[in-house]
């Protein structure tokens, strides 16, 4: 039986909850909740010597560890590191399916979301920090997509800066598109998983 790692990224703590950065929390919550009951999914258990919040589901071919670091976004790689390390994880030789990272994309749209293997980080810290940390890039990412700022231009023709944009909360109106999104993706996630 393999071990598949599916590791949310984003920011702990209540300040965050609800913030574009946390997209990646926010998948990984909704995929615990839409399969809890089929693969016997625990309950969120903090671990820390993972500094992470960790919770373990079974399928008849795989243990699937959902993942939450509490090292805040631009230190993930540490918390990612020590999971695969601790669970005996490789993302060594062929692009690697055991290591899925989930994070906010501000270069898609809301209401999208990509797979990449084997890609740069395109700027995204919190993908940076992983690749870093494992020295490699050799690993699936699901990118969530949360830019909806034409819509929400703060002065004409002026979009929001990135950073203070991604940690800002979604409008009620953007959560719900965001809740579309994540149960699509997390049926592409579990087909991907398989």
């Amino acid at each position: 039986m393999k071990n598949v790692l599916i590791a949310g990224l984003g920011n702990p703590g209540k300040k965050y909850e609800k913030t574009r950065h946390n997209a990646g929390f926010a998948l990984v919550d909704y995929f615990w909740e839409k399969f809890r009951e089929n693969f016997g999914f625990s309950d969120w258990e903090e671990k820390k010597k993972l500094r992470s919040l960790v919770l373990i589901g079974k399928t008849e071919n795989a243990k699937i560890i959902l993942l939450k670091p509490q090292t805040f976004m631009n230190l993930s790689g540490e918390a990612v590191s020590a999971a695969l390390k601790y669970y005996k994880i490789s993302c060594r030789g062929e692009t690697s399916t055991d290591l899925v990272v989930v994070h906010d994309e501000i270069d898609l749209p809301l209401g999208i979301f990509r797979f990449s293997k084997d890609s740069s980080s395109a700027g995204h810290k919190g993908a940076q920090s992983v690749i870093d940390a494992l020295g490699t890039q050799n690993f699936t990412r699901l990118r969530i997509g949360v830019d909806n700022r034409l819509a929400l231009r703060e002065e004409r023709d002026k979009l929001a800066p990135t950073e203070k944009y991604v940690l800002g909360k979604f409008s009620d109106t953007e959560f719900a598109s965001l809740r579309k999104t994540l149960e699509e993706a997390s049926t592409e996630l579990l087909k991907h998983i398989s």
